[in-house]
């Protein structure tokens, strides 16, 4: 059980859907359209095809571009406070990681050594709005959905622990649980949790509906009327 705070079979479901279905499922939990707490924009999978990444967000900043105007031993100390934060929290859990100088991020925070650091951490996989690489060497099981992939680490430095951080128009707050893959990142509200599992499934039953006899042989505009109209009445 993850910290009793989400069951094992909807933990277990929510790593087998893509992002998108989850995003409809929200909607459909909620009794309407209009669901935005998700990013925007095209981002980077490290490895796109591995299964989603889903976990209780572990927040921080980071920056880059520029050396940090503070004293080595507090940057020092202020990253191993971030290292404590990340191993922390309910399970499972994902960094999600806003680097401050977007969008002119430099600093490849996530790399073979972090990848390493954060997977043997416990946590399940990174959100970002800033940079990755090492993509040939990353350790398998942690996936990375990131802004941009680049070659440096520039002048990275933890700025904050803890607070809210945006990525790429997503709101997100500590101990928020997030759902990921190589479509971009969301937020699953709190209160739709409870009805998030029967939700999914009728998604997947709703696009059946024209799934099914879309790809069946003989299929044309006078069927597709027919499990249009059904399609309509069945989906949110």
């Amino acid at each position: 059980m993850a910290d009793d705070l989400i069951p094992d079979d909807l933990l277990d479901l929510l790593r087998r859907m893509d992002t998108p279905t989850v995003c409809n499922a929200i909607e459909v939990a909620q009794g309407k359209r209009g669901f935005n707490r998700f990013t925007r924009g095209t981002m980077q999978h490290c490895k796109p095809g591995d299964p989603a990444i889903v976990g209780f967000a572990r927040t921080a900043k980071i920056s880059g571009l520029a050396p940090a105007n503070e004293e080595a031993d507090v940057i020092r100390s202020r990253r191993m406070d971030y290292f404590r934060a990340m191993a922390g929290g309910a399970s499972p859990s994902a960094a999600v990681i806003e680097d401050v100088d977007y969008p002119n991020c430099i600093a490849g925070w996530w790399g073979e050594v972090h990848v390493a650091v954060h997977r043997g951490l416990g946590l399940a996989g990174a959100v970002t709005n800033g940079v990755m690489r090492d993509l040939d060497v990353m350790d398998d099981g942690f996936p990375v959905l990131a802004g941009s992939i680049g070659p440096s680490h520039g002048f990275v430095h933890v700025v904050e622990i803890g607070t809210p951080v945006t990525i790429k128009g997503m709101r997100v707050a500590q101990d928020e649980l997030i759902h990921a893959d190589r479509h971009g990142a969301l937020v699953i509200p709190a209160e739709v949790i409870p009805e998030l599992a029967p939700a999914i499934r009728s998604v997947i039953d709703s696009e059946s509906i024209i799934l099914g006899p879309a790809r069946e042989p003989g299929f044309d505009i006078n069927t597709l009327e027919k499990a249009w109209a059904e399609f309509e009445a069945a989906r949110t």
